[in-house]
């Protein structure tokens, strides 16, 4: 789990349980994306909620959340996103 601390003292992460987030303060969790299965089987990740892309096309869930995953490390947790 990859912890960002802001200039203000705001942390930033992905969320996960890895370890106690209430224990470094009052959590505001918001939901970063949507990992849903489309019509013919297959599954996106929909990352509009924090301004990012769908990505689609994931032949299985975990391939679609590995990828969520790898985007918003990328591309949302060091941004001002």
């Amino acid at each position: 789990m990859q912890l960002v601390i802001e200039p203000d003292g705001v942390l930033r992460c992905i969320y996960s349980e890895d370890i106690n987030l209430h224990a470094l303060g009052k959590p505001v969790i918001r939901r970063a994306s949507h990992v849903e299965p489309t019509d013919d089987g297959q599954w996106t990740a929909d990352l509009s909620p924090v301004g990012g892309p769908t990505l689609t096309a994931f032949p299985t869930r975990s391939q679609a959340l590995a990828a969520e995953l790898r985007w918003l490390e990328e591309h949302w947790l060091t941004s001002d996103g």
